[in-house]
């Protein structure tokens, strides 16, 4: 699933074609996705001008002139896809097109439908349910090594599993929380508690500093995601442990001379770590 660098990627490849724009024809393919589409999803649309984009942990927020926002969800295989061209039929699998004035078409592409769409009042996104209980955004000034130690206070789960929770922290997912666990020299095991104070304080730089370079690398490319002009992201070839089961990471020689990065299931998932530098 896209993770916040790829989410903010897609947002701002949108933003770039769409703000400021006229929508002059909105089509929806089906009436559902992973939910129910909005009754009259492209009459709705039809008409309305992008005002501006936010993007809320992974969610997109499109808003647009009438005091609505469109509520974009990418769901484990969804795309944007931008072009010029104006198919007569739509391609497969895309289930929301929009035009705009100036012969731009963005279509919704998700074969598995997990992705989801929604229209919320502006006023009110941060009261949707789906963002209700969303923690704070870790590129804002306000998250800070003493908010994560108060959130982190009495958590017995693994810090790992604690990272991935949403409402601790919004965006975050499984590539991004082993990076930032790998930077900041603390294990995926260990308890969520123990990593208040000093701990928390090497964490809150890590995940920025993670995060901002995936964005700026254009995300990672993974399984079906790729940025809304059809370009790859390029983070997954600056990946320090994800993916690299049995390599040399850069802090140690690697086999023979000590195991190298090693990769454990935690919940299901692949985590990826040092053992012998990440406590």
């Amino acid at each position: 699933m896209p993770e916040l660098p790829e989410v903010e990627t897609v947002m701002r490849g949108l933003q770039a074609r769409l703000e400021g724009r006229r929508i002059v024809q909105a089509v929806a393919h089906r009436p559902d996705l992973r939910w129910p589409l909005p009754a009259g999803l492209g009459q709705r649309l039809t008409g309305a001008r992008v005002e501006s984009f936010r993007r809320r942990g992974k969610y997109i927020l499109m808003r647009l002139d009438g005091g609505d926002s469109v509520l974009l969800h990418l769901g484990m295989s969804g795309r944007m896809v931008l072009s010029q061209d104006r198919p007569n039929a739509p391609s497969a699998h895309e289930h929301l097109v929009m035009e705009t004035e100036e012969g731009w078409r963005i279509g919704f592409v998700d074969p598995r439908r997990f992705g989801s769409v929604d229209l919320v009042p502006t006023a009110e996104e941060d009261r949707h349910r789906l963002l209700a209980a969303l923690g704070p955004e870790p590129l804002e000034p306000d998250f800070t090594a003493p908010l994560l130690s108060a959130a982190l206070a009495g958590k017995r789960t693994p810090i790992k599993a604690a990272l991935l929770d949403q409402t601790l922290v919004a965006g975050l997912g499984n590539i991004y929380v082993c990076e930032a666990l790998f930077r900041a020299q603390i294990s995926p095991l260990r308890s969520a508690h123990t990593v208040a104070g000093a701990r928390a304080a090497r964490l809150v730089p890590a995940i920025q500093a993670t995060l901002r370079e995936a964005i700026a690398a254009g995300g990672s490319s993974l399984r079906d995601y790729v940025q809304p002009d059809g370009e790859l992201g390029y983070f997954q070839h600056a990946w320090k442990v994800y993916g690299r089961e049995g390599e040399a990471c850069e802090r140690c020689p690697g086999p023979p001379v000590c195991a190298g990065v090693r990769r454990i299931v935690q919940s299901g998932r692949s985590t990826f770590t040092c053992t012998r530098t990440q406590r």
